[in-house]
């Protein structure tokens, strides 16, 4: 059975893919421009697979394109996160025999036990695992804001310092990519479609129910600026570091001192390399697999019930009861598609037409907008959070900071596991500072603007009247999926925003659902065995499995409280790595060649000679 960073599909295949994407993109686009035909014509569950037909095979047809290797210097990641290939029979047969029985077998039984006594006992099951998050985030909460603050120090310490100019992998080693495929591969993989769903809802919560730390009045003129800023502030560099905090240890010994790539590489300093094939080191990368199915799962869910929102607001055609049950096959068969045809090809691709819509969508929204509103208030918003930062990151007074800001906190280190170890895996060759500025400064730099730009729009869609968002999310039981459809049919050109915003919701969680897919299969496989496609699809399939039964048993709040569980353990182990981290890179790279960013600024000014260095000019006598 050979190794390869993606199998080559039929031809064949990507052609009916094609031929699909171009006949059902007709008929979906005329839907868009004629609405009030698509009730007469058809019904929600039609229109529903129309637009999934037109979704899934455009993102299908980019992973099944050939793919040319272009030099040598693809191997490191391609030896990371390769797939095996080889005959169905052969992949079906060793299924089992290539997984870890622990790795594989605790995540199915925990879920397959929480959804038979949520099916049994919804009510108890709530109640229970409700008290347990209040009572974990209440009494974690400080050591939570803690350690996000540290995280944020820790990765301003590796940006500017001598220790950020040690490269992974050596002074020889070239990325395999160019540096905005890096940056759309990290960021697409750690966002998610969270930044669509609360892209015009998170603001208006705020502006609803302002933060304690502002003290102002709700619906305020006051209650605006700090909406913006909250905003920036639960999407901002604290969030991503924690991320950095968990990849960047483990891309470190991966690359220096040879351990696998698995989360629990984070305990090397303490373990040895060879000493990572140990309880603790399973109990690790388990929990790491149950937050990852966890978290993305229940992403998947929230997503789709915000695209089925979407397209019963723009037909009027409810999708029925087999509307989840589509959405979600249909989204699972693409991301199963891309994570088997390997990182060249459908992830890259894909994460790169996701940063293309993101940034198509957000100049469009600012163009056709509020535009002076946003411009206005976003510098003093942005002034705001960097001057208030330490201080909000410090507040830890009243049950608002446990709902909203730990609870944030948490939710991002349950997915540090697999965002990080995606992003050692990409790191090969790239210096600490360039993973930090990517994976902290660019990535929220990213989101910042998003949130400028969408949640100033909908601040001043709400506070001038112009739309009730408000309103509306409370007539659908308080459910943010609604948010951003009233608020973009209340612009110009809203038919478009429509058609760009569900398509940024499928791209969006493919990207994620993709990446998790595959590094859930590379957890859960035997250390020195590369995942099969059976295995990738397998893991594909659990994901969505979970993510439909949260949708038809019920208990989307509750698995996603759970999988919120799983940050606290998280955020204490990224503690511990820094500590690994900061020991080894003190007894290795002391002495060596490397300089600080401060350093190289001054190496490279100008040279300045003093009055006493010029020679005089010379005078006829």
């Amino acid at each position: 059975m050979s190794t390869t960073d993606g199998t080559e599909p039929p031809q064949m295949l990507a052609s009916a893919l094609l031929l699909a994407f171009v006949g059902s993109g007709g008929v979906v686009l005329v839907g868009f421009f004629f609405p009030s035909f698509v009730g007469q014509a058809l019904g929600g569950q039609t229109w529903l697979v129309l637009a999934l037909v037109f979704f899934g095979s455009g993102l299908g047809y980019l992973a099944a394109l050939p793919y040319e290797r272009i030099g040598p210097a693809e191997s490191g990641e391609s030896s990371l996160l390769r797939i095996r290939r080889g005959s169905v029979r052969a992949v079906l047969s060793d299924l089992v025999s290539v997984h870890d029985p622990v790795t594989l077998g605790l995540p199915i039984l925990v879920f397959t036990l929480y959804f038979g006594i949520q099916f049994a006992f919804p009510g108890t099951t709530a109640t229970v695992v409700d008290g347990l998050t209040n009572t974990v985030l209440q009494g974690l909460g400080p050591v939570l804001l803690g350690t996000v603050l540290l995280s944020v120090g820790y990765c301003a310490v590796l940006l500017f310092s001598a220790w950020g100019d040690v490269k992974l992998g050596g002074e020889d080693v070239e990325p395999t990519y160019t540096y905005p495929t890096y940056f759309a591969l990290v960021f697409t993989a750690g966002i998610a479609a969270g930044i669509v769903f609360w892209g015009p809802a998170e603001a208006l919560f705020h502006y609803r129910q302002p933060p304690p730390y502002f003290d102002v009045a709700a619906g305020s003129e006051a209650a605006i600026g700090g909406a913006l800023v909250y905003a920036l502030f639960h999407w901002g560099i604290s969030a991503w570091s924690a991320y950095a905090v968990v990849g960047i240890p483990i891309a470190y010994f991966v690359f220096e001192r040879g351990a696998p790539l698995r989360v629990s590489s984070i305990l090397t300093p303490f373990l040895g390399v060879d000493g990572l094939d140990c309880s603790w080191s399973r109990l690790v990368d388990t929990l790491a697999v149950f937050a990852t199915i966890g978290g993305v799962a229940t992403s998947i869910a929230l997503v789709s019930q915000q695209f089925l929102a979407g397209v019963e607001y723009q037909w009027g055609v409810p999708p029925g009861g087999l509307g989840p049950v589509l959405f979600v096959g249909g989204l699972a068969a693409v991301y199963v598609l891309s994570a088997v045809s390997g990182l060249h090809r459908g992830i890259r691709r894909i994460a790169g037409l996701t940063v293309v819509l993101f940034g198509l969508f957000a100049l469009l929204l600012l163009v056709v907008g509020p535009r002076s509103f946003v411009v206005e208030r976003a510098p003093t918003a942005l002034g705001a959070y960097v001057v208030n930062f330490v201080p909000m990151s410090l507040y830890a007074t009243g049950s608002w900071v446990t709902e909203w800001t730990v609870w944030n906190w948490a939710w991002w280190f349950s997915w540090a596991p697999f965002a990080g170890m995606f992003l050692a895996a990409l790191s090969r060759g790239r210096r600490l500072r360039t993973v930090v500025f990517t994976s902290v400064v660019a990535t929220s730099a990213a989101t910042g603007v998003w949130f400028l730009v969408f949640g100033g729009t909908s601040l001043s869609i709400q506070h001038s009247g112009r739309a009730d968002v408000l309103a509306a999310i409370a007539e659908r039981g308080g459910s943010e999926a609604v948010a951003g459809f009233p608020l973009l049919s209340a612009l110009p050109l809203g038919d478009l925003l429509l058609f760009l915003f569900l398509a940024l919701i499928v791209v969006f969680m493919v990207t994620s659902a993709d990446t998790s897919t595959l590094i859930a299969a590379i957890l859960a496989s035997r250390r020195g065995v590369a995942p099969s496609r059976g295995s990738i699809a397998l893991w594909g399939a659990f994901q969505a499995a979970v993510a439909l039964a949260v949708l038809l048993v019920g208990g989307a709040e509750t698995l996603q409280a759970l999988a919120v569980l799983t940050g606290a353990p998280f955020a204490i182990l990224a503690l511990l790595s820094l500590s690994g981290l900061s020991l080894a890179l003190y007894r290795e790279e002391r002495g060596q060649d490397h300089t600080s960013i401060v350093r190289q600024a001054f190496d490279r000014l100008p040279e300045v000679q003093t009055h006493h260095d010029v020679e005089p000019p010379d005078r006829k006598q």
